[in-house]
């Protein structure tokens, strides 16, 4: 049977994927905050992932705002990169998992998430960013994906109960896939920021900290917040935590906090980075 060994949660800000193909990362201003994905290195070489389910939003490559699905699943065999005009290589292709992405599709229809199901998606900085983090060097990584888009643009954007639920359905499905697969688990954005308007720069150290030990101790009390209260306290691009959320929703209820790196600021965004090790105790009912 497929399990989950874990989550990692991490920022995606375009400028990251720059000072990678410049190879700036032991430069004084970007050392603190690529510094902490030495941990992570040793923690993937250890767990050795077959697959990550990575939880993102999409900024445009491949959904716009005349459509723009709440949530999204590829399907795929393959994900391509094209350039988003942020001045950072186009990557490499990735490849998919199409069998435990249509599981996990099986798994959240019967759920009753009305789901938009993605046979050919591309991935934008959102993904590719956290997977050359991960595993830098410039090869493709040596795992499948498997892309959960979650709709942090267009209002309406969903709760942050309703993407807890979400990670739990994909949880549920990964524990039920018949195939030997160690699985991680992927969210990315944020944390705190806020790129235009009159809080244009703003973060929100406190709140991040309450959001990352919340993720950690009890996720569900993040649900309190509603979606106008998270861009309140996180800004209007914070809301990039409910993919954070989603990573978490589908770890078990317990979890161990093995890495955190916390870093203000990576070019205006928070920038953080987490482990968290799956407890096997207390897994959620289905």
């Amino acid at each position: 049977m497929a399990h989950i060994i874990g989550g990692v949660a991490t920022t995606h800000v375009p400028s990251i994927g720059k000072a990678i193909a410049e190879h700036r990362e032991n430069e004084p201003y970007w050392r603190p905050f690529f510094g902490g994905f030495d941990f992570v290195h040793g923690w993937l070489k250890l767990h050795r992932p077959d697959v990550v389910v990575v939880f993102s939003n999409d900024h445009g490559l491949n959904f716009f705002l005349d459509k723009m699905p709440t949530f999204a699943v590829g399907a795929a065999a393959e994900y391509r990169n094209e350039d988003e005009g942020w001045g950072i290589p186009v990557s490499h292709a990735l490849a998919g998992d199409p069998e435990l992405s249509w599981h996990l599709i099986n798994g959240l229809v019967a759920n009753e998430f009305d789901i938009t199901m993605c046979q050919d998606m591309l991935v934008d900085h959102a993904i590719t960013i956290p997977m050359a983090l991960m595993w830098p060097g410039g090869e493709a990584p040596p795992v499948k994906i498997v892309p959960v888009s979650i709709n942090t643009v267009q209002h309406p954007l969903p709760s942050v109960k309703r993407c807890l639920e979400l990670g739990r359905s994909v949880g549920r499905a990964v524990r039920s896939y018949a195939k030997d697969l160690r699985v991680l688990m992927v969210g990315t954005g944020g944390l705190s920021h806020q790129l235009d308007g009159e809080r244009a720069g703003f973060i929100n150290k406190e709140f991040d900290k309450l959001c990352m030990d919340s993720i950690v101790k009890d996720p569900d009390t993040l649900s309190a917040y509603s979606i106008p209260h998270l861009v309140k306290e996180a800004g209007a691009q914070g809301v990039e935590l409910l993919n954070w959320v989603a990573m978490r929703g589908a770890l078990t209820d317990e979890v161990v906090e093995v890495h955190r790196n916390y870093h203000i600021p990576i070019s205006n965004t928070a920038a953080a980075t987490m482990v968290l090790e799956n407890l096997p105790a207390k897994l959620k009912a289905a």
